[in-house]
This record gives C-alpha cells, structure tokens and sequence, in this order.
C-alpha cells in the first residue's frame, strides 16, 4: 500500500483480510486516506453512483430509453439541488476534513481511472464536497422512497381502483384521517415514483430492512456492553454496498463500515462508543393533491373567503445523450416538492388534480456529514445520541459505550403535520392547514437510554412508543425484533459469540403464528407430515419452508387476487415487487383477522383449508433449491462470460421474511433482487476489536485477490476480527 503526504505522512496497510489501516499524526490526513482508498479499491462503484445521481446515464453509460428513464428520475428528484447552501453550511473544521477526504479521492483518479471508465472514454472531473452530499442524499432517498413513497403510490392506485374504505381500513388502520375518496378518484397519476430499472440495476445503496442490538454490560459475560448490527440490503451485486476501513491517530481510533463517496465511518466503533443503525420507516415523505390550471396551482385562504392561482416554479432539465439530440425536460414546483407529470399542449385552460410530492431532507446534507464526523470523538452513549439524533436522514442508531451504557435514538427530519393526520395519505394542496409546519426536534422522536430489561432491539418494526412523536406509520412486522429478544433475555450472561448465532438464527415467528391454525387442518398425508413436523426454520434443507410458502402465496393470491386486486396484480406484488416484502405487516392485517370485508364472505378458516389444499398439491423441494442467487458485477453484469469471473454464485440464500437472518428474493423490473444482511458486525467493548464479515470483499477489481475475499466467512457464519 501507498505512503501519501499531507499534513505530514499518511500510513495505509492492509491487514490480513485486506481491510485498509489508515493512520497519520493529524486528522484530516486519515480522510485524506480514507478518500484515496475508496478510489482504489472502489472507484467504480463511487464514480457510476455520482453518475447516475446526476442523471448522467445517457450521456456516460449508454444511451437507451431505460438509462432515459433513469437520467428523468434522478433529475425529477434534483439530487444536487441546493449543494452550494449546504457547502456554506460546514462548520471550517469539518469543511477542512471534508476537502481532504476530496483530495484523497482525487489523487487516486489522477494516477488510475478504473479500465471500466476508460472503455466509456469518460474522464471524471473532480470529486467535490457536494458529491457527497449527493451521496448523502440518494442514500437516504432510494430507501424511503422504495418504502413509505411505495406504499402511499400504492393506496392512491387502490382506491383509482376501486378499492373501498372499509377494506382500506383494515390494511391501515386509524392512518386515513382526512382520506377524500372522491378527490382521490379525480387525480391524474402518471409515471411511478421510481422506474422499475432503477431499482434493482444501480450501484445506489437500497437502505431496507436491518437488525440491530444493544445489550447491557450486566447481561453480558464480559461486563462491558456488546452491539451487534447487520444492515439488510440487496446482496446481489458485487461490490458490495460497505466498504470496511480502520482509522488511527494519536490513540483514537475508529473503525468498521463506510459508503464509498462518503467520507464518515457510519457505523462501527471508537476507543469509547460503538453504533450500530437500522432503517426507521419514518414517514418523512409525503404527496398532497394539487388543483391544477395553466401551468399554476391554486391556494384558497379559508379565513377571507378567497382563493389565488399561482404559477408553479418551473425548472428545465437537459439531459444529453450519447447518439441521440439532447432532451429536455420540465418539472413543476412548489412548496408540497414536485409535480407528477407534465403539463402538455392537452392541458391548456384545463383543469386536472395531481399530486405533488416532497421528501424532508430534499435540501439537506451538511449537518449528518458534520456530525457524522463528531461520532468519531463522542465518548458517551448520551453524547452520542445528542449528536447522531441531528441527522437529517432518516435511521435507528444502537449505541453502546464503555463506561456500560446502552441507549437508543431515531434521526430524521420528522415534518409537523396538523393535529390528526399521518402523513400516509394526500390531502388537498390547496388548504394551508395540510402544510408542513416545520419538523419534529430529536428529543421528540423515539429513543430510550439504559432500560431496565438490559437491552435495546431495532428491527425495523414499531418504536412509536419510544418517543412524544409518532413518526412510524407503516413498519415491518415485529417478528425479527420479538425473535432477537427472546434470544436475548434466554440467556443471562450473553457473548459475542452468543450474538453470532442469533444473526445467524433461521426461525420464524410469522410462520409459527400461522401453524397455529394450520396444524389441525392438517391431514395424515405425506406433503401434510412434512408440514406438521416442520421446526419453523428456513435452512437450505428445509422442505416444510417451502411447503409453508407455499400455502402463504396462495392464500395472499386468493384474498387479494381472487376477491382483491385480480389474480395478475396479486401475482406481480408478491413475485415482482419491494411492496409485499417491505410492508407484509399491513397485508397480514387482513390475512389474519378473523372476519375481512377482503374476505368476500368467507371464514378465515376456509381460506386458510382452500390455500392449504393448494399448497399440499404443490411440489415441495429444500427451500435452498429456489434460493440460488448470482452475485453481478456492477458495471458488466450477466454481459460477460461466466468463467471470466466477474459474476459469481449461485450462491443459496437462507432465511425468509421474517427470519433474523432475513433472506428474500423477488423479481423486479425483469431482475432478480435480494433483502438479506449486507455485512454482519459485533462489538464487545470490553475489547478493542470488532468481528465481522461481508457479502463480497474490499475491492471491485475483478482481478484483485480482495474481490470476494469475505465471501466463505459471510456464507459460512465465520467472522473475521478487526483490529485498531
């Protein structure tokens, strides 16, 4: 490894695993290091994201109506808005520390371009603070808007649909306040919150499902509290989203997981804290429907009895292209975000409702980068909290220090909304009363420190009961974190080792609900054996997986395809899209209850024998045999030979839905993805080491030795040991 030259010299070395160890005698050489370092090892995955997050894929990638469509969403969501704002922004210390982190990404292109550029003929200009707080913000975005936006498309598209109240109800109950059914059946909808292709082919981080534990110093057999963390995001993609790195100077140290791009350890540990962060589910983005003339919106002050109209700030988008003349596009804009679709030669002097959208944290940035940083020197569990609550994005933080405390916090900018209403649904634009109101302070949001059970679990389910706000509306199912708690309160005295195996765990509380009433019905046959006697565990063995699975799929075929939304919508939300594996726990408000108006007359009990009876007539192979997944390269995926090696796998995916170990495969957009743990990380801080391991490896060289160097420990359960 290089020896650099900053403010004074720059050590970087690999350990055995081929993690970088970056020390110097000032700090903001270390990121002067880190920023080299991502260059090296990751400079492709840095340079194709910043590509795409300015809607570039036209003009550098390749130019067809799918990178069209990418180039028009990523400029529709104006990643880049507002950079300048955000750079003055910067207290001079961290600004100094994030110029170097630029400086170090710089040196590193001006001596090598990754050969996947130079076939392109593109010539990267430089990496700037403001590449990163695009970063910052797609990070943030993809997932929220692949969840929370997902689903608020999805009501809207129900009720256009034909879909009532009473059955709306039951998926969502007590979050319709202020739901107008008839101005809903009035708005225009028009291009999906996300193309399909964007999705599931980019190098942009997917911030989905995650697990993620604290436990307290008297419930461990060291003393010292222990945090273990294992972000869920798609695994199918080489390299993998987190870039391991270790960063000294003068004593302190910290060390664990970064973005390439991003000049911040997000989650990992110091000489005194450790922090560990799952996705919240916060509803932080929200569409309201607009009244819509000549390019304008109106606005009825209800205190005068008078209304305006108001042109909408228009903002031209060019978006040039390798082989055909440039493109320009129009957004519209106001306070509620941006319009959904244009306006055409069709709508002039014509009235239309369609909806506007606004995300938070679209204008936001400097401040998580900022204390991002200060994370580094925090000491205490309540340091930590003041500082990693401030973030604009949206995230479950875990945090565990030295001194024995355990604490909890959610970050996001949570809008204030009039009293009674969620956020789930739109509302009329053009009454102010349905205006943001500012935001929610941290304080308000949920967090806990120190509880008396001697342990803090997130797993992406309801934490609303931790905090004065609300800010959850839509969560996961609790199965994973109920499962992680039994796991731990099992055990008096836990270890690191202890921690393992729980993030290793196969079991599945959702299926175990349902066996409950299936086990009765079961008969005396050889498919219905297999199920009585299953464990309940998605190993690659396992055949009572798939028989269960079986049963699940028909019955959600047969109570929103059959009396729902037809047989061929039903097929493509389970097979083919985020919306059932994000938000399941809505769906099984229906699937669960006893009577359902979704149940067109029925007994739960009959559903339940009618899918069983189907799932018995099915084939029933080990779960792993349809589990088989290939690992693409990020740039030449499935377009190269296999034996070159740029691809690898099949690999078998374990776990389902609900599994601690969450292991779920679908098809989108024509693609195979995955939700599964990306990297699996635990501290003990009676030491001064992590243990981890990782879907993929250091580098996205292909012909690097470090390319999925992680690959055997992650599949195996073996983790590797970094060390200061």
């Amino acid at each position: 490894m290089p020896e650099l030259r900053g403010r004074g010299r720059i050590s970087i070395r690999r350990d055995e695993n081929g993690v970088p160890h970056i020390e110097a005698d000032h700090e903001a050489d270390l990121y002067k290091g880190l920023g080299y370092c991502h260059a090296m090892d990751r400079g492709m995955q840095l340079l194709l994201t910043r590509i795409l997050g300015r809607g570039q894929a036209c003009e550098m990638l390749s130019d067809n109506d799918e990178m069209l469509a990418i180039d028009v969403f990523f400029r529709r969501f104006n990643a880049t808005g507002g950079i300048a704002a955000q750079e003055s922004r910067l207290p001079d210390d961290v600004r100094a520390l994030c110029l170097s982190y630029c400086e170090g990404v710089n040196m590193r292109l001006a001596e090598k371009i990754p050969f996947e550029m130079r076939l392109l003929k593109y010539r990267p200009d430089p990496w700037t603070f403001g590449d990163c707080i695009l970063l910052s913000r797609l990070a943030g975005f993809i997932g929220l808007a692949q969840s929370q936006g997902e689903i608020e498309r999805f009501i809207v598209e129900m009720i256009l649909n034909g879909v009532d109240r009473p059955r709306l109800e039951e998926m969502f109950p007590g979050k319709l306040e202020g739901l107008d059914l008839e101005l809903i059946r009035k708005t225009r909808l028009h291009d999906r919150l996300i193309p399909e292709a964007i999705l599931w082919q980019s190098p942009i981080p997917r911030m989905m499902a995650s697990n993620n534990w604290v436990v307290a110093g008297s419930r461990t057999a060291s003393g010292k509290p222990i945090l273990a963390n294992d972000p869920h995001l798609e695994v199918n993609r080489l390299p993998n989203v987190w870039y391991e790195a270790a960063l000294k100077t003068r004593g302190r140290f910290v060390m664990g997981a970064t973005m390439p791009g991003l000049p911040n350890v997000l989650f990992g540990r110091s000489n005194d804290l450790a922090w560990g962060v799952t996705y919240t589910f916060m509803d932080a983005l929200d569409s309201w429907v607009e009244h819509c003339k000549d390019g304008a919106f109106r606005r009825v002050d209800s205190s005068a009895e008078k209304e305006q109209w108001i042109k909408f700030h228009v903002r031209r988008e060019t978006i040039r292209r390798k082989k055909h003349p440039p493109v320009e596009r129009v957004f519209y804009e106001n306070q509620h975000g941006t319009l959904d679709g244009d306006f055409g030669a069709d709508d002039r002097g014509a009235e239309s409702f369609r909806l506007a959208t606004r995300w938070s944290s679209a204008d936001s940035g400097a401040d998580s980068v900022a204390h991002m940083f200060r994370m580094a020197h925090a000491k205490t569990v309540e340091e930590g909290m003041r500082l990693i609550g401030k973030l604009e994005l949206s995230f479950n933080w875990g945090l565990a220090d030295r001194n024995g405390s355990i604490g909890y916090q959610m970050s996001g900018k949570m809008p204030k909304r009039r009293e009674g209403v969620s956020g789930l649904i739109p509302l009329p634009g053009w009454d102010a009363r349905n205006d943001w109101q500012g935001f929610v302070a941290p304080e308000e949001l949920p967090r806990a420190l120190n509880p008396k059970e001697g342990f803090l679990v997130t797993a992406n389910n309801d934490l609303n009961h931790l905090g004065t706000a609300k800010p959850i509306n839509n969560p996961m199912g609790s199965y994973r974190a109920d499962r992680i708690a039994k796991l731990l309160s099992e055990k008096p005295r836990l270890t690191a080792e202890d921690c393992f195996a729980i993030q290793y765990d196969l079991y599945s509380p959702q299926a175990e609900r349902y066996m409950k009433f299936l086990r009765p019905m079961l008969a005396d046959t050889p498919p219905g054996r297999i199920l009585r006697d299953w464990d309940g565990r998605y190993d690659a063995s396992s055949v009572g997986a798939t028989v269960f699975e079986n049963f699940f799929g028909a019955l959600f075929r047969k109570v929103f395809g059959e009396f729902g939304f037809g047989t061929q919508v039903s097929a493509h939300l389970l097979s083919s899209t985020a919306l059932f594996a994000d938000f399941y726990n809505s769906f099984e408000n229906v699937l669960l209850s006893e009577r359902s108006a979704w149940f067109a007359g029925k007994s739960r009990d009959t559903l339940y024998r009618e899918a069983l009876d189907e799932a018995l007539r099915m084939p029933a192979r080990p779960w792993g045999k349809s589990r088989k997944i290939t690992l693409a390269n990020l740039f030449f995926g499935g377009k190269l030979p296999r034996f070159l090696g740029f691809d690898r796998g099949p690999i078998t995916l374990i776990g389902g839905r609900a599994t601690v170990s969450q292991g779920q495969v679908f098809r989108n957009g024509g693609r195979a993805t995955t939700f599964a743990p990306s990297i699996r990380f635990v501290a003990d801080l009676a030491t001064e080491i992590c243990r981890t391991n990782l879907c993929g490896g250091p580098s996205d060289r292909r012909f690097s030795k470090w390319y999925v160097s992680d690959l055997k420990n992650w599949m195996t359960g073996k983790y590797k040991t970094l060390r200061p």
